[in-house]
């Protein structure tokens, strides 16, 4: 690719300032931006329809090949590496299974007694605050008959 650096560019933007004007150069940027953007965008999809065409092509065996035919102790290291990485790899078998759906039906009773103890709390909850209500109104009307019965005294 062609090589800017910080100088180019400042040239480029100041002849753009002056042939485009101030005014419309934020107009001319955005729309250079959304076109180097589709450029890109457009590079990018050839770049990976190519390497999907190479991978279907069987190119990726050949340059394997040619790796470990120029390079022996390479491919021999990538071997080393391939057999500890299917080794460290656990695949999880019947008794991880089991343990998880026993996991699973813990996990269920667990939710259950919280909920259950939370229901009952909450219940508790509303009825002592019923009760502080029904408190509170005989104590206002306990209230209201003491005021009534001494303004009635006063009168």
């Amino acid at each position: 690719m062609f090589d800017l650096g910080w100088t180019e560019l400042l040239v480029i933007g100041v002849v753009a300032l002056i042939v485009v004007g101030p005014k419309d150069l934020p107009v001319l940027f955005r729309s250079l931006g959304k076109f180097m953007g589709k450029a890109r965008g457009m590079a990018r999809e050839f770049s990976r329809a190519m390497n999907d065409a190479a991978d279907d092509a069987g190119m990726s065996d050949m340059a394997k090949s040619f790796k470990s035919a120029s390079n022996p102790f390479s491919s021999a290291m990538d071997g080393v590496k391939d057999a500890a990485k299917s080794m460290t790899d656990i695949k999880p078998d019947s008794q991880t299974g089991k343990l998880s759906a026993e996991r699973q039906e813990a996990k269920k009773k667990i939710e259950l007694s919280a909920a259950k103890a939370s229901a009952e709390r909450k219940a508790r909850e509303a009825a002592e605050a019923a009760a502080k209500v029904e408190e509170m109104e005989a104590a206002t009307k306990a209230d209201t008959s003491e005021t009534d019965t001494a303004t009635k005294d006063t009168q």
